[in-house]
């Protein structure tokens, strides 16, 4: 992966600062507006298994998840057969945890329920926030909340539909990587962008 140039006039959120891989996420893809399926359903794979570890020990797995959930493909991840679970338990490109494997062949088939429901998940996540952007205008990340009464909510509901590894941090997680929330710090110079990029 090619390096980012660092710019010294350019400020960025301090928790992405470890490596040039989580600069490039927070540069590219942290807080866009996400109104597509299966990048949804990406994150939500990602965010399942970071249950009680790091993003950071996650992003640098990524592309082990990419190879071995079919590219993020929610209607192959579901119908992946047990033999297939027990291989990925040799992964050594992915987090060999048995639960959290198995929790996201049932998220998928939960999450084509829920597409089935609503014509879309995008729909369905982005009716938590009535269809709108929630601007915190964080001057400080130690202002960033872990949950919110929204995260509670959707929590609960996924929860309620049978969805697993995804309480109320995960999910306010995933409201801030795909753009539900933009809590980029106001100084950061992705603040501006991202206000942008909603439709």
């Amino acid at each position: 992966m090619p390096s980012l140039p660092q710019d010294p006039h350019k400020f960025r959120c301090p928790w992405c600062m470890g490596f040039e891989q989580y600069i490039q996420y927070h540069d590219e893809e942290w807080g866009v507006p996400v109104y597509d399926d299966q990048t949804h359903f990406e994150f939500l794979i990602l965010e399942s298994a970071q249950a009680g570890l790091s993003w950071a020990t996650i992003l640098k797995k990524r592309e082990g998840y990419r190879k071995a959930f079919a590219d993020f493909d929610y209607k192959i991840v579901a119908d992946l057969p047990d033999s297939y679970v027990t291989e990925l338990l040799q992964d050594p490109s992915i987090i060999r945890n048995e639960l959290k494997i198995r929790a996201a062949v049932n998220n998928a088939k939960r999450f084509m329920e829920i597409q089935s429901q609503f014509g879309s998940f995008s729909n369905y996540i982005w009716g938590f926030v009535d269809g709108k952007v929630i601007d915190r205008q964080l001057k400080s990340m130690q202002n960033a909340p872990a949950t919110t009464l929204e995260s509670d909510k959707l929590a609960k509901d996924l929860k309620k539909r049978g969805l697993k590894f995804l309480g109320s941090t995960t999910i306010y997680a995933h409201m801030q990587a795909t753009g539900l929330v933009n809590d980029h710090l106001t100084d950061c110079f992705r603040y501006e962008e991202v206000k942008l990029l909603v439709k």
